[in-house]
């Protein structure tokens, strides 16, 4: 069960299915194992309806089981009695430490300390692979996150669902799945002759020319700045016909602004595999391919000059156009087509990051998807508002009116680190706070500094002790005895339970869990620091507390990596 070490940093949070999960597994076979040996001693059978689980508090110890209730009509007995009879049993099991008989018959299991010293000699025999698991079992996945419009420079928005896709491709390769991270250049349609048309619009603005300001266009300073560097290396754009200049400064714009964008996402430590262009659906006849796999599966046709998907067989209020009757194709029709691409490439399975603004679009990329048959094999996770805010007041944000705190400002004030770790201390679909002067504080009130401290303070307290002549003890089963108290015991537990926050985070794409997790692992280190003295205990117990405290700092920068946060050393 996890550590409630009080204060303002341990809130209670539901999560009752990973409570224990790992240390259950190990302790639940071998309670069932040791019971069932009982019971077949005393001739009965193992009751259908036998539960071994953790119990909800944990002043009950590690497991609870109620096998002598269930067992009362069989054995003709109370279930006290029969509960007494397994305590009896069971005495000389050396991995249990105290069985206690609770209410009407419960068995109450606490295991003894060197049952979880074993997680000691797990870690370090682990190393860095220690969480790593085959959940996945090479399961291919493509993760597509961030593929902004190439209008624009990056946003803080932008910056979550970033920090998200590419924590969540860190964290199911741990996990054992084959993962590959994309971007999706949305390098097509109105979006991209709007750009072209801003940017030749301040092209001449600059040139001195009295023209009237578009109602639709982006008015930025980086619009203007565009302009002006492709004037120098195009002197006679103004004298071009003027839909040739708004093509050239289309496709000039797109290459600036996703450069840049490629920029900021390296500096803030975000990868991805493949840029995958939307214009190359068209341009590689992908659309018509997928129309041709509709039309044959029953699920696209034409009527009235146009082609439509028949999504209403699949739920939808309404067949879809993919392409109108003037020849154009929709936007749906290329996400259609680029979805029809990722699986043709093999992914088993496709997950989608997109802004909580699409939530309406969601069931039609699902009926989409059901059409090519790949029904399952999208998963969409949807990531809600960034509020930004400075010292408590909002900062206003909005690409096309040109107010907004560029990711790479924010990066630049707060650091990647500050920024990812924040992105990620939340579900994605709730809405997020986030206080610049808030995440540049060095202090116990923000949640990065907190979590990176516990490692500084454990490679400190290294460094203290090689000057004083102690170094961390080997595991051996001297040393570990020496780890008996309630802390001990308590983050022994915690560390344990690492494995099965990585397997669930994967499992459920949730990468605020292995930041909730290291939340309370750093302040299981902090209490743990200020209720057990590790350098002014005797020699042997400080270098054994050591060890200890050696497998805390290799999970906690472990954790860190899965976030793409750093580990640092010292603060």
């Amino acid at each position: 069960m996890l550590l409630d070490c009080g204060g303002k940093h341990a809130k209670p949070r539901a999560r009752a299915l990973l409570q224990g999960v790992r240390q259950a597994m190990r302790a639940k076979i071998h309670l069932e194992n040791a019971l069932k040996a009982v019971l077949a001693e005393k001739g009965w059978e193992w009751p259908e309806k036998a539960v071994i689980e953790p119990p909800k508090d944990k002043k009950f110890g590690d497991m609870s089981v109620n096998v002598a209730m269930m067992l009362a009509k069989q054995a003709k007995k109370a279930p006290r009695a029969i509960a007494e009879d397994i305590v009896a049993a069971m005495e000389g099991d050396l991995l249990i430490d105290s069985i206690e008989i609770a209410g009407p018959g419960f068995l109450n299991f606490t295991f003894a300390p060197s049952f979880w010293h074993e997680t000691v000699g797990v870690i370090r025999d682990a190393g860095k692979a220690y969480g790593t698991s085959d959940l996945g079992a090479g399961t291919r996945v493509q993760v597509e996150y961030v593929s902004a419009n190439p209008t624009g420079p990056l946003h803080i928005g932008h910056g979550r669902g970033a920090a998200l896709g590419d924590s969540l491709v860190r964290i199911m390769e741990m996990a054992g799945y084959d993962v590959e991270a994309e971007y999706y250049i949305n390098d097509a349609g109105r979006q991209m002759l709007i750009l072209g048309g801003s940017i030749y619009y301040r092209a001449k603005q600059l040139s001195g020319q009295d023209v009237a300001e578009p109602e639709d266009f982006y008015k930025g300073e980086y619009i203007k700045d565009i302009a002006a560097d492709f004037m120098k290396i195009t002197p006679d754009l103004l004298s071009m016909d003027e839909t040739e200049a708004v093509a050239a400064c289309t496709a000039y714009g797109k290459d600036v602004i996703l450069e840049g964008i490629k920029e900021d996402l390296a500096a803030f430590g975000v990868r991805h595999d493949i840029w995958f262009s939307e214009k190359s659906l068209v341009e590689e006849g992908r659309v018509d391919e997928t129309f041709a796999d509709l039309t044959a599966s029953g699920m696209g046709y034409e009527a009235d000059g146009a082609y439509w998907f028949k999504s209403t067989e699949l739920g939808d209020d309404k067949d879809r156009v993919l392409r109108k009757s003037n020849g154009d194709t929709t936007y749906f029709a290329s996400d259609i087509a680029y979805h029809d691409n990722k699986f043709k490439r093999g992914f088993d399975l496709v997950v989608d990051i997109w802004g909580a603004d699409h939530h309406g679009y969601v069931p039609r990329m699902m009926a989409a998807c059901e059409a090519l048959g790949k029904k399952g094999g999208l998963h969409v996770i949807l990531v809600n508002l960034v509020n930004l805010l400075r010292d408590g007041e909002p900062v206003a944000m909005s690409t096309r009116a040109g107010q907004f705190e560029t990711l790479k400002d924010v990066v630049d004030e707060v650091g990647a680190d500050a920024s990812r770790f924040m992105f990620l201390s939340r579900k994605s679909d709730s809405k997020l706070d986030f206080d610049l002067e808030l995440v540049k504080q060095k202090s116990m009130d923000n949640p990065v500094y907190y979590v990176q401290y516990a490692h500084a303070r454990i490679c400190s307290l290294n460094v203290k002790a090689a000057e004083a002549g102690t170094a961390a003890a080997a595991v051996s089963a001297e040393s570990l005895m020496l780890l008996d108290t309630e802390y001990d015991l308590a983050m022994l537990k915690l560390l344990d339970q690492y494995p099965d926050f990585v397997e669930a985070a994967a499992r459920s794409q949730a990468p605020h869990m292995i930041s909730m997790y290291l939340q309370e692992l750093a302040s299981a280190l902090h209490r743990y620091y200020s209720n057990c003295h590790v350098l002014s205990a005797e020699k042997e117990v400080a270098s054994s507390r050591l060890m200890l405290l050696d497998c805390v700092a290799g999970v906690v920068a472990s954790g860190l990596g899965l976030l793409g946060v750093s580990a640092p050393e010292s603060m």
